[in-house]
């Protein structure tokens, strides 16, 4: 890794205790650890699986929910399996949707084997490339300490910019306690389904 790296599970914290009203989408492993330490809630998606999906059911969801600020929140090694969705978001263009792809550089769920982010992918550039303008990376050698970016404006950014907005922030490859969601498919489905109704 090169440069100073994020914090990953404060970043997240400190931008979900900003979320308000957004839906979440939580991409597998580590991104559905650390919204669910932030603070469980019905709206809040997470993936036991399907890598690479996390993105067009956030997409899905903006587009079913205009009125609701969607926020998805996936690895690096996830939105690479699912890089094809940028092209598709940004042929949508939902206004009302964000994506924080958390990338430590590494597999993290396989082993912790160096990623590609690390050596020639730019996921920012891709985004762009594939026609979201506001996407943009934080951390790394922008040469921001542990302590990040300043997170009440990135949250604004996250939570009230037009979009689509990607971020992609370099996050430090850490260990923390896992922060496990229900298991439950179904039960996620329904709860997600029924907080999203009450629009």
């Amino acid at each position: 890794m090169r440069g100073a790296r994020l914090d990953r599970r404060a970043l997240v914290a400190g931008i979900l205790d900003r979320r308000g009203d957004a839906a979440v989408v939580a991409g597998l492993g580590s991104p559905a650890w650390d919204c669910h330490a932030a603070g469980d809630s019905p709206l809040n998606f997470y993936f036991w699986g399907a890598m690479g999906g996390a993105a067009m059911l956030g997409l899905g969801v903006a587009l079913a929910r205009p009125a609701r600020r969607v926020l998805v929140v996936t690895g690096d090694a996830e939105m690479l399996m699912g890089v094809g969705s940028f092209a598709t978001i940004a042929a949508q263009a939902p206004s009302n949707l964000a994506i924080l792809v958390l990338d430590n550089e590494a597999f993290g769920e396989t082993g912790r084997q160096a990623g590609l982010t690390g050596s020639n992918a730019d996921i920012a550039a891709i985004a762009r490339g594939s026609g979201i303008e506001a996407a943009f990376t934080v951390g790394g050698e922008s040469g921001e300490g542990s302590a990040g970016p300043d997170v009440a404006a990135l949250a604004g950014t996250l939570f009230e910019e037009e979009g689509p907005v990607v971020c992609v922030a370099k996050v430090a490859l850490s260990a923390e306690s896992g922060s496990y969601p229900p298991r439950d498919g179904v039960l996620l489905r329904t709860r997600f389904r029924a907080a999203l109704a009450g629009d």
